[in-house]
């Protein structure tokens, strides 16, 4: 295999040619494929979230299908379901959308909890299980989530066990107007996601996961995850903290930054970095805090300021 961080800018740069002005939230998209977690992009309709998906499945020619949430969609709609058939005088299993790599769950607070219960063996345990039977899904396994946070009418809000099965979650955010202008120019004829190429293989994908495993965390970096995930556990503001899983995404995550940046070692800005974007969604506001106006992201920033960073230390 070549370079992993020239397979991942390969990546980066082509999906630029449908989302514009986003390399930050694109590498942060590029890093949750690395780290063979899940995404959960939460912003406004019409700013490119759908096609972020679409766009990272082409690039990388993974199997993708699409769900489209809604309050009538039943968990057989996501995982499959039994059919009886007459030729054979037996049952037998048709595949529902979970079984694809890049599985773009869309608008998924529109779905009854109950429908949003069928995510969670596979985005945990990579399989789902149908009448009995456990079957395992394809590798490497994506879920990217969307939903739009203004829209409150006729949705669901996510159980904080399904928010920690997310790796990241991400915005987007409208483009600036140059940006924006580029876009209209990009598309006036045709849209760029129809004519985008592919520039990578399960196969390379699948090695660059194994890539992000052997870059080097050190133990005082490994403390100090542990530390910032400990203190929102205990910050005054929070009902609920980061979990174990939690740590483990910013960990593995950190691996990830420290590879796209040419790295085989993780720092501790690595670890600020990405804190947020990590952490934050596993953090829950208590009732109080709310009123008061605090958000997640004050939240994380004071646990920053309080756990001191570890200082330079050699490789052993």
């Amino acid at each position: 295999m070549e370079d992993p961080k020239i397979v991942a800018e390969r990546i980066v740069t082509n999906v630029q040619q449908v989302i514009i002005g986003k390399e930050r939230e694109l590498q942060l998209a590029i890093t949750a494929l690395m780290c063979g977690g899940h995404m959960l992009i939460e912003d406004v309709p019409g700013v490119g979230k759908t096609m972020l998906a679409r766009a990272l499945a082409a690039s990388t020619g993974l199997k993708f299908s699409r769900i489209q949430f809604t309050p009538d969609l039943l968990p057989t709609d996501v995982s499959g379901v039994s059919i009886y058939n007459q030729k054979n005088a037996d049952f037998e299993f048709r595949e529902g959308p979970i079984f694809a790599q890049i599985v773009l769950a869309d608008e998924i607070n529109r779905a009854t909890p109950k429908t949003q219960s069928a995510l969670l063996e596979a985005m945990e345990e990579r399989q789902t299980t149908v009448d009995g039977v456990t079957r395992r899904l394809p590798a490497p396994f994506l879920v990217m989530a969307t939903q739009n946070p203004i829209e409150y009418e006729g949705t669901f809000p996510l159980p904080e066990a399904q928010l920690d099965r997310f790796l990241i979650r991400i915005h987007l955010g409208y483009p600036s107007p140059t940006d924006e202008v580029l876009v209209l120019d990009s598309q006036q004829i045709s849209h760029p996601v129809e004519s985008i190429q592919q520039v990578t293989d399960q196969n390379e994908i699948l090695q660059l996961q194994q890539a992000v495993k052997e870059i080097y965390v050190d133990p005082l970096i490994k403390n100090y995850i542990v530390a910032l995930a400990n203190a929102t556990r205990e910050h005054e503001s929070a009902y609920l903290g980061a979990s174990p899983r939690g740590s483990l995404a910013l960990f593995r995550t950190s691996q990830a930054k420290a590879l796209l940046d040419g790295r085989d070692f993780v720092t501790p800005d690595d670890v600020k970095d990405l804190a947020l974007v990590t952490l934050g969604h596993r953090v829950i506001m208590s009732p109080g805090a709310k009123v008061k106006g605090a958000t997640v992201a004050d939240v994380i920033s004071a646990c920053l300021n309080r756990v001191p960073v570890p200082g330079a230390r050699a490789r052993s």
